[in-house]
């Protein structure tokens, strides 16, 4: 499971290397060229960061395995069953969305370490039932799940959930914690073991420490009381340390051994990692020109697209030269991710509002892959439910890249619905996110004590009974922005990072 992130798994591993090419438009034409060259020669990550500690604390009770329920003790809690009855879910939308954001936030807490705060990445039962075992414990953590932890401990606090003194004593907790940590030049590394609080990767990751500042971003907002820790925290990182002047692009990260840097970059805009981009700049460590340095889409000589690229051309942007154009599918235009998923295409929103502050672009592109999404799991697919994105893979323990092929530019195969496809969508589709995940509640058997697992095959019907913190995370932060008045992208919105670099997004028009 730990290979999931390039998103994150970055938990994500939000995208392979193939998702990211290194790109530099003045030296390569065709940075899609770049792609299958590198893949020739693979980067050197070093030698496997072993936990010496998890592993003698491990052997102390017999072992891996025998370990599993010691550590399932460590948590604030743990489900009494695998499902709920259907008919106990509410009818309508709002009472809905209330009672899912309630059972998702009661994992969220529940799959955490009791002592030292911070999220598990993952949770898997068999055999039909929440036993410990055969249940398994992914007991690491990534900075994208504490920055999302951080996140959901605000929206939770927004919704009433916990009460403002739980709140602040629960990101208190993890901000003492992550002091406890292993750092490189203020950044965290990309895994952790939540349970010695070892490092277990040498990889400093862009797009994990973009979002961990992002929730301390949040938290700085929302939190007067912890403004101050989160601040030295957020000054104590140099985003520069991953920007290529050369190519005025973005690197995956740096691996401290062997001591060199990604061999890839976050190239093309429309990926999560635009979030990291936009954070970077509005520090000042990275010039505005890197956020129109980025592809829209890709020139039409591009070979190995998907779809044909339209009206592809350089126009002017806030007198940057910008790669412009679309793809076009059923009379919708659209810029492309990379795979085609909805994680790629939304997860910035659930903290920039992108229909406020970049209607003509980002906004506008938000709304039209939630739309595609739907029309193709239905005409193309003949789903019964949509919503295609990186989840795991029902019937095993893997994880897979899904998506609408279409709306990337080499784009996912599909063959999992995920409940936080759907629910991403909300700020652009409400009544269909809800009713696509009422749908999922009640064809199949997909919600449990925590709320949805974490993705079903819709032809076979089989599950995925997982509860992933970053897919979790996304959900909930989603269901908070719904509920309750955008309030998780209005307190991003309201850090002084933020408002440095929001206004430059809204000039840019991706249609016109």
């Amino acid at each position: 499971m730990r290979t999931r992130l390039a998103a994150t798994l970055g938990l994500l591993v939000v995208c392979s290397p193939l998702a990211c090419p290194e790109i530099s438009r003045r030296k390569n034409p065709c940075p899609l060229d770049l792609v299958a060259a590198r893949q020739s020669v693979p980067p050197r990550k070093g030698a496997p960061v072993i936990a010496f500690k998890k592993k003698a604390w491990e052997r102390g009770f017999g072992g891996e395995q025998a370990a599993i329920p010691h550590i399932q003790a460590r948590l604030v809690g743990w489900p009494q069953r695998l499902l709920v009855e259907k008919e106990a879910l509410p009818s309508t939308d709002a009472a809905f969305a209330l009672r899912l954001a309630r059972d998702t936030w009661r994992g969220l807490d529940a799959l955490s370490d009791r002592t030292n705060g911070l999220p598990v990445d993952n949770v898997r039962f068999a055999d039909g039932s929440v036993a410990v075992p055969p249940a398994r414990i992914g007991d690491y953590t990534s900075g994208t799940n504490i920055g999302l932890r951080l996140i959901t401990i605000v929206a939770a606090r927004e919704l009433q959930l916990i009460s403002p003194a739980e709140a602040v004593e629960k990101i208190r907790r993890v901000l003492d914690t992550l002091g406890h940590l292993e750092a490189y030049h203020g950044f965290l590394f990309n895994f952790y073991d939540t349970t010695s609080l070892e490092r277990t990767s040498s990889l400093v990751s862009f797009i994990d420490s973009s979002w961990l500042t992002a929730g301390l971003m949040v938290v700085r907002s929302a939190v007067p009381e912890l403004a101050g820790e989160c601040g030295r925290l957020i000054a104590a990182t140099d985003f520069s340390f991953f920007y290529d002047r050369a190519t005025q692009q973005i690197s995956h990260g740096y691996y401290v051994d062997p001591g060199v840097r990604s061999p890839y970059d976050y190239g093309m805009l429309y990926t999560e990692a635009r979030l990291g981009s936009l954070i970077a700049i509005g520090k000042g460590d990275v010039p505005e020109a890197q956020w129109f340095e980025m592809v829209r889409t890709f020139p039409a000589a591009c070979g190995g697209q998907l779809m044909t690229p339209q009206a592809t051309r350089t126009k002017k942007v806030r007198g940057y030269d910008v790669a412009a154009g679309y793809y076009e599918w059923q009379g919708l235009r659209y810029v492309p991710s990379w795979g085609g998923s909805m994680f790629e295409a939304l997860m910035p929103a659930l903290l920039v509002d992108e229909q406020r502050y970049a209607p003509k672009s980002l906004g506008a592109n938000d709304a039209v892959h939630a739309a595609i999404q739907q029309r193709y799991a239905g005409q193309e697919l003949d789903y019964p439910a949509w919503g295609l994105s990186p989840s795991a893979s029902p019937g095993g323990d893997g994880y897979g890249e899904y998506g609408v092929k279409i709306l990337g530019v080499r784009g996912y195969a599909a063959g999992v619905v995920t409940p936080h496809a759907a629910a991403l969508a909300l700020p652009v589709a409400p009544e269909a996110a809800l009713a696509d995940l009422r749908t999922l509640a009640q064809r199949y058997p997909i919600y449990g004590e925590f709320g949805f697992y974490d993705a079903v095959d819709p032809l076979a019907g089989t599950v995925a009974y997982q509860y992933l913190a970053l897919d979790q995370s996304m959900l909930f932060i989603a269901l908070a922005n719904y509920l309750d008045d955008h309030c998780i992208q209005k307190y991003f919105a309201e850090d002084p990072i933020a408002q440095q670099v929001l206004p430059m997004i809204g000039d840019e028009d991706f249609f016109d």
